[in-house]
Parts: C-alpha cells; structure tokens; sequence
C-alpha cells in the first residue's frame, strides 16, 4: 500500500472514530489537532486503526507515536513496505 492510500484510508478511520466528515490527516497532525482526541478515543483510534489496516502495535509503539505521519510509517513498516 502506496503512503497516499494509507493516508486516504486513515482519513476514514479518523472521520469515523471522530464521527467528523471534514477531518483530513497529514504527517504532522497530532492529538491536539483534533478536538475530541482525548486518552479514551486515543484507545478508540488505535484499535480501528489496527482493525482497517489488519496490524497490531505494541504497546510501545503506541506510546512513542508523535504525530500522524509516524503512524503511517509503522503501518507502512507493518505490511512490509517500508519507506
């Protein structure tokens, strides 16, 4: 999967969990970009994430994640393509 595809896809994970149409991910969006992004819908995130994309992340991972962009990198990494 091209990083475009798994930034559209991503789009969709984030306008769904946030149940906003107009969300729209980049490499540098964090948590304070979004407004309902708090600790629980962090949690909410990272499993809708994991289920779209059929990847696991370690708890690590998720603690050391900054911004978008990293998410979509180890998603990358996570299916074998690397960046």
């Amino acid at each position: 999967m091209e990083r475009q595809e798994i930034f559209q896809k991503l789009d969709e994970v984030f306008q769904d969990v946030f149940d906003d149409p107009n969300i729209h991910v980049t490499d540098e969006t964090t948590a304070a970009d979004i407004e309902d992004w708090d600790s629980l819908e962090h949690i909410n995130l990272i499993v809708a994430v994991e289920k779209a994309f059929g990847v696991k992340f370690g708890m690590g991972e998720v603690t050391h994640m900054e911004n978008v962009g990293e998410m979509a990198d180890l998603i990358a990494k996570k299916q074998g393509q690397g960046r």
